[in-house]
């Protein structure tokens, strides 16, 4: 677990993006600020990114995955600037305890900012943001100035794609672009916990455990510092 603040941004590629040439990053960027969808790798499974501010690239995600519109579209993003551009920033306890998941594959449901996307929220009055753990989404969600969704790269109701291969395979003629750049996800998708009432609530058991999510919760409450706090 790591923290982060509300400048802090984890954009450079360092060298575990070597061997993935600027020109291909240069094309998914491109590709994002047009419109289109890009597959990428997370720290968690494939998924497939749009600007989520780009209403027609929102409902292309739906149309590729064949997604029912009341189910809400997960957001990626790279700091805590970009949490405020899709929900409302969380203070106190929950922002200490998001700093100490963060990145990771701890999913946090927010009420939504607004004037958000339907298409993103899926027509609730909340929204599902994640700063991931892998550095290409951080990378394009820094170079596009702007959060990424983070749906997995498949079709609604189907398993899960877990190479390149496979996606080029089944989604390769209706995404502009697919990243193949390591680490390859670690193939078990996220935990989703909702932070909108008195007490996280999970939704989604997943990567992270929520026994260590309700662990941290306690001891910020009993006014402790639960492991991996180094501020906000």
């Amino acid at each position: 677990m790591t923290s982060t603040d509300q400048n802090t941004t984890l954009s450079s590629p360092s060298a575990s993006s070597a061997g993935h040439t600027a020109s291909a990053l240069d094309e998914s960027l491109s590709c994002l600020r047009e419109g289109g969808v890009v597959a990428i790798p997370t720290d968690t499974l494939y998924g497939l990114a749009v600007d989520v501010r780009n209403e027609t690239a929102l409902q292309r995600v739906f149309d590729i995955k064949g997604r029912p519109a009341n189910l809400a579209l997960p957001v990626l993003v790279a700091s805590w600037e970009q949490v405020g551009m899709v929900a409302q920033v969380p203070e106190g306890p929950v922002r200490q305890l998001a700093s100490a998941f963060w990145p990771g594959s701890l999913t946090l449901v927010l009420p939504k900012r607004p004037g958000l996307s339907p298409l993103v929220t899926g027509g609730w009055e909340t929204v599902a943001v994640r700063m991931p753990d892998h550095w290409v989404p951080l990378h394009l969600a820094v170079g596009l100035g702007a959060p990424v969704t983070g749906t997995s790269a498949n079709r609604s109701g189907e398993p899960d794609l877990n190479s390149v291969t496979e996606i080029r395979e089944h989604l390769g003629n209706v995404v502009c672009a697919v990243v193949d750049a390591g680490p390859a996800p670690g193939g078990v998708q996220s935990t989703i916990v909702d932070f909108t009432g008195e007490r996280p609530a999970l939704l989604r058991e997943g990567a992270t455990p929520f026994a260590d999510v309700e662990r941290a919760w306690q001891e910020l409450m009993a006014g402790t510092t639960a492991p991996g706090f180094e501020g906000v």
